[in-house]
């Protein structure tokens, strides 16, 4: 089963190179468009990537377990949520740089509630996102947004948390 999956990656990787290529060929513009785009976010993910990785290393080795379980995990309470959100608010570079983010949390020790408080977070208010949101619909409307969200976030993420936790869900471990 493993060698099916790699060889339909490389299938999809080939087929979608003969696409573009063909499309340069021909001159098809919605395909010579998707190449571009693909390229334009490829150079974006090889910037930012590597800084992440290196920033999520140094985030496994200088930050002790106990720190993430005393502020993050099952015996931190209601403020814990509210570290998540705040930690959130920092992130920079979207979800895939707080995927990875919070999956070292998880690991940590944090609670499957405030990784996902910290997740929907990370995705609806980012600090560069809401300057630049402020800048353009004005700050009534972020606040507004804000104080709408916020509660959501945390109310949806006690309610998820504690299901999945009731469940006994547990991250899967990496397949080798």
């Amino acid at each position: 089963m493993k060698r099916f999956k790699q060889f339909s990656l490389i299938g999809m990787v080939l087929l979608y190179a003969v696409f573009i290529s063909v499309s340069l060929t021909v001159k098809f513009n919605p395909g010579i468009r998707i190449g571009q785009h693909f390229w334009s976010f490829f150079l974006q993910m090889i910037k930012l990537l590597p800084c992440v990785f290196i920033l999520i290393g140094l985030f496994e080795v200088w930050i002790k377990r106990e720190t993430i379980e005393k502020h993050l995990g099952h015996g931190a309470g209601f403020l814990s949520y509210i570290w998540g959100i705040l930690l959130a608010g920092t992130t920079i570079g979207g979800l895939y740089v707080a995927l990875p983010v919070a999956h070292a949390l998880y690991t940590k020790g944090a609670r499957l509630g405030v990784v996902f408080a910290y997740i929907s977070a990370a995705a609806i208010c980012r600090v560069p996102m809401t300057l630049f949101e402020a800048g353009i619909l004005g700050w009534k409307f972020s606040l507004i947004r804000f104080s709408v969200s916020l509660p959501l976030v945390v109310v949806s993420s006690i309610l998820l948390g504690n299901y999945f936790e009731k469940k006994g869900y547990r991250m899967p471990e990496n397949e080798r």
